[in-house]
């Protein structure tokens, strides 16, 4: 049997771990509470004004029945907000809010130090190739997990 740090499944996790706790205490120092996803949908929903939330959660590789949960809290922090779709009266469009976009300004350094620290070790031209490798993987794997990451449709 091979040794955990053989296994890339082992690996991956680990590093997950890694990237979330380095991502929330950048944030945390820089007096924000959002979490990575809630951050990925946040920029997400202001890069895309008007998306439903089936679709965000296809942009962020997000399963499409906890979303609502990471909406509803960016909701509650006046983050984003839901608002009716001009194009089917059963939907809700997704806005990012005045608030929203000055937290994305504000916390912008404090995510790009958590991305430097996350590949601290490894040289610049390592770190692209950990970035090349990684995104070659998923594109590989995207369709083998329960939350593929999609093309927008909007």
């Amino acid at each position: 049997m091979k040794d955990n740090n053989d296994m890339p499944g082992h690996l991956a996790r680990r590093f997950q771990q890694i990237a979330v706790a380095v991502f929330l205490a950048e944030v945390e120092d820089a007096g924000f509470d959002l979490t990575p996803v809630q951050y990925a949908a946040l920029a997400t929903i202001k890069a895309n004004p008007g998306l439903d939330q089936v679709t965000l959660a296809g942009l962020i590789a997000y399963d499409r029945t906890t979303i609502t949960g990471v909406i509803d809290r960016l909701v509650q922090k006046g983050l984003a907000e839901r608002r009716p779709s001009s194009r089917d009266r059963r939907a809700r469009e997704l806005q990012i809010t005045d608030e929203g976009r000055r937290t994305l300004r504000r916390i912008t350094p404090a995510v790009e130090s958590a991305q430097r620290i996350m590949l601290r070790g490894l040289s610049a031209k390592e770190g692209d190739e950990l970035m090349r490798l990684l995104r070659k993987a998923i594109a590989a794997g995207n369709e083998l997990s329960r939350a593929p990451q999609r093309d927008a449709h909007v």
